[in-house]
């Protein structure tokens, strides 16, 4: 039993909690009862707010709603959104009713979202007209759909009218089915069995981060990233369980949250490597112009952070970055607070749920220091929705899982990621990562972003080929590509040096930080056989 104290930060909360006897304390019907006119969310760009009252009566209509149109327990629905003010509404009514919901990006392409909407045995979808009539999206006549504007479907606000503000009887936790954001192949969707959990009830996980990250009611968190992503999702659910206000931002600009940190008082934020490296590059003078004392937390995953790129945010806000290691799959998870990561400059952490294994390709452990295929043993189990395979391969005999990527862990046991196993180069029979070739790169002043991948090598098999985003668009492409290859010798191994970098005006990433490296691969392995795609 999680016990309100560990999570709420005073004993009077603890108190007042406990005569609320119909909620479990982590649930945002608790904080109806306590706090009914506190904001649990609000956009930063138009300043709308939902107060924990309207998300617990919305919700609880839409609850209604979705029984009233047959939906049951751990039947699914679909979310198609950009950052809405009602976007966390929905999700929570999602989370009560004991069903799947899964956000699909709006940036995704057609074939994406049908195959998602096809995938997911999704029942409902939840979206809005004017982004139907953006995508001219062909959806499936049995599919159930409801809007949150005005428009040729049902509309969410009329249909919820009149309906009951109290908890469905059947109420049980429900879970996120996200799906992955397809850099490779077709996305993935990650399930996890239902509990039969009454409401209010958390994953050790979560528990966990909670904790770390000492989250309760007096949290006041950024939210800079798309909602359809797990990371921020799952951020936004655990700060309305414990009674936080979330301002979520609709587009993430770097000087919009400095001004949001310093407005709204922020305590936690959630960043991508890249939103550092954004932050960092605005004019120093504006950098500083904004308070951001008020910061306790500022949580950042998605991709190993180069080194540099921390060392500066953390001169910067001081040490109160904290990195975690995790996926959509949440099968573990390691962490670490900046005095750690300073003595242990780029790891991603000890672990804080489930134990590391690092493999071989045999599936052997390797040495302390040796890189691996990062595993987890004893983790949260799940599986790939409908494709048994990919949850197999995803597995070894022990039941073990692994998110493809390949690291090592030092001495003292913190874990060290190198790449994707799939983003490997093989030159010649060496092993190259293009982490740390990006990570050089990127530390060069005139490089705002990068990306390295292998190419075919008719002698070596594969070479290594960069992809540069310039800091500044008056470069000479000729001086700047002898410059930055100059600038990788003079700080790799030759080897790993790029034979050839092309310039693009800003790289194919996903919000959430994810390249999209394969589209910048595929021209080269035209009519060629890779391994690596």
């Amino acid at each position: 039993m999680y016990h309100p104290s560990q999570c709420l930060p005073s004993r009077q909360s603890a108190v007042r909690i406990s005569r609320c006897k119909r909620y479990h304390p982590l649930h945002p019907g608790i904080h109806h009862k306590l706090r009914p006119e506190k904001i649990a969310f609000k956009l930063a760009g138009t300043g709308e707010s939902v107060t924990y009252r309207q998300l617990d009566q919305l919700s609880n209509q839409t609850a209604h709603l979705f029984r009233k149109w047959q939906l049951q327990i751990c039947d699914g629905i679909a979310i198609l959104l950009d950052n809405d003010l009602h976007y966390m509404t929905i999700c929570w009514a999602a989370q009560r009713s004991g069903l799947y919901y899964t956000p699909i990006s709006t940036l995704f392409q057609n074939r994406e979202i049908n195959y998602i909407l096809d995938n997911s045995d999704a029942k409902l979808l939840i979206t809005k007209q004017t982004i139907l009539d953006k995508i001219q999206l062909q959806l499936p006549a049995q599919l159930k759909v409801i809007t949150l504007d005005p428009g040729r479907y049902a509309h969410w606000q009329t249909e919820i009218k009149g309906l009951s503000t109290d908890p469905v009887a059947d109420e049980v936790e429900g879970s996120e089915m996200v799906y992955s954001s397809g850099t490779t192949g077709k996305p993935k969707g990650v399930r996890f069995d239902l509990a039969m959990n009454p409401p209010g009830t958390v994953t050790e996980l979560t528990k966990k981060r909670i904790q770390l990250h000492q989250v309760d009611d007096t949290v006041r968190y950024l939210s800079t990233a798309p909602l359809y992503h797990s990371a921020p999702l799952r951020y936004n659910l655990m700060v309305s369980r414990l009674g936080g206000t979330s301002t979520i931002m609709e587009k993430f600009s770097a000087e919009d949250a400095l001004r949001l940190i310093q407005e709204e008082k922020i305590t936690h934020s959630q960043w991508v490597p890249t939103m550092f490296v954004r932050l960092l590059a605005l004019p120093e003078a504006i950098r500083h112009s904004y308070e951001t004392s008020s910061l306790r937390f500022a949580i950042h995953a998605a991709a190993p952070c180069p080194i540099h790129i921390k060392e500066k945010m953390i001169n910067w806000w001081g040490p109160i970055l904290y990195e975690y290691y995790s996926g959509t799959e949440a099968n573990g998870s390691t962490a670490i607070n900046s005095a750690e990561w300073l003595a242990h400059k780029g790891s991603v952490g000890k672990p804080i749920h489930g134990e590391l294994r690092i493999l071989d390709d045999e599936g052997s452990i390797v040495p302390v220091g040796q890189v691996g295929v990062v595993y987890f043993a004893n983790g949260t189990d799940f599986n790939y929705f409908k494709d048994p395979d990919k949850t197999t391969k995803a597995k070894n005999r022990y039941g073990w899982s692994t998110l493809g990527d390949m690291g090592y862990v030092d001495t003292d046991g913190y874990l060290y990621l190198k790449d994707r196993k799939s983003f490997m180069i093989i030159s010649g029979g060496v092993n190259i990562y293009p982490q740390e070739i990006e990570d050089v790169l990127l530390s060069h002043a005139q490089v705002m972003d990068a990306a390295v991948f292998g190419i075919p090598n008719v002698e070596y098999g594969e070479e290594v080929k960069a992809v540069v985003q310039p800091a500044h668009q008056n470069y000479q492409s000729c001086s700047l590509e002898q410059e930055l290859i100059a600038y990788c010798r003079e700080n790799l191994s030759h080897l790993k040096c790029p034979k050839s970098i092309s310039f693009m005006t800003e790289l194919p990433r996903h919000p959430n930080g994810k390249l999209y490296k394969a589209e910048l691969k595929a021209p080269y392995w035209e009519n060629h056989t890779s391994n690596i795609l």
